[in-house]
């Protein structure tokens, strides 16, 4: 067996090999440490049976201990430099193919219907780029991907806020879209050391856990997201004002929003950082009329 791909020696021997230079633009951090690698794939419980998706696998490092670990990976890779780097590192796992593609692009389910014919588990298990981390999950989720869950590495700052309580800085529009969909927990910290280039930050590995049935009710989910978003467009501002100033006509039905936040017994000069998930839903409720 050759080493671990995700050895400081053996990257700079590949790097060095294809004469790979990292793109800033595309936010290429490659993890060489394979026991934090090894760790982020136990994360995911994948079984002999269970298929993984891959984003950005750079040269290889956590697709191999995917490989390792189940029967079936799918990896999205946009850079055409590393496919042939992928194609030797990676020659030993026939069960890995790569796709030469934009995640934010790709049609994922109609993907998974053509290379996971046999595997009913299916987990996301990605270091996504720091640069679209957000846009990735929120298309993940929104596609609705028939998958389990997600393990995935992101800038700390970040993870915080996916697992964020009301009332804390941190609590936000994305907080709220991905405690909608998934069950989210920090499960590890992984120190910016142990990535070539070394990044300014340190990240964390979150596991996103796909809940069966949302944690409340809205009649209209896309614009119960909206409601949250416009409710954060500027934290400093009360809810009535980012409410008037952002949803269309806002100022010229601000009575109906006062109405409909009275119906729902939400104070108007309160922040969006204080409502829970609860009051958001009741309030997209109460102001779906108004708006649809």
């Amino acid at each position: 067996m050759t080493k671990d791909i995700a050895t400081p020696v053996r990257t700079r021997e590949i790097l060095e090999k294809y004469g790979f230079s990292f793109k800033k633009s595309l936010g290429q951090n490659f993890l060489i440490d394979p026991n934090i690698l090894k760790k982020i794939v136990s994360y995911a419980d994948l079984t002999e049976e269970s298929g993984a998706i891959e984003i950005g696998p750079g040269i290889g490092a956590l697709t191999e201990q995917l490989a390792k670990s189940c029967k079936k990976v799918v990896a999205f890779e946009i850079d055409q430099r590393l496919l042939p780097i992928l194609e030797d590192t990676l020659q030993e796992y026939p069960q890995v193919t790569i796709l030469h593609q934009d995640i934010l692009e790709a049609d994922i389910s109609t993907v998974m219907k053509k290379h996971f014919i046999e595997q009913k588990d299916v987990m996301v298990v990605a270091n996504l780029p720091y640069y679209v981390t957000t846009p990735i999950l929120m298309k993940l989720l929104h596609d609705q991907i028939p998958v389990r869950g997600f393990v995935v590495m992101m800038q700390k700052e970040v993870a915080d806020r996916l697992a964020a309580e009301p009332g804390t800085k941190e609590y936000g529009s994305l907080s709220i879209a991905i405690q909608y969909y998934t069950v989210p927990e920090k499960v590890m910290i992984v120190p910016k050391s142990v990535f070539m280039p070394q990044p300014n930050v340190d990240s964390a590995v979150v596991r996103l856990t796909r809940r069966e049935q949302p944690p409340v009710r809205v009649t209209d989910e896309e614009f119960f997201f909206t409601v949250t978003r416009t409710s954060f467009a500027q934290r400093r501002k009360t809810l009535l004002n980012n409410l008037t100033n952002g949803l269309p006509d806002g100022k010229i039905k601000k009575d109906e929003i006062l109405a409909a936040l009275d119906s729902v017994d939400i104070d108007p000069q309160r922040r969006g950082e204080t409502l829970s998930i609860d009051e958001f839903a009741n309030l997209a409720n109460a102001l779906h009329p108004i708006f649809k």
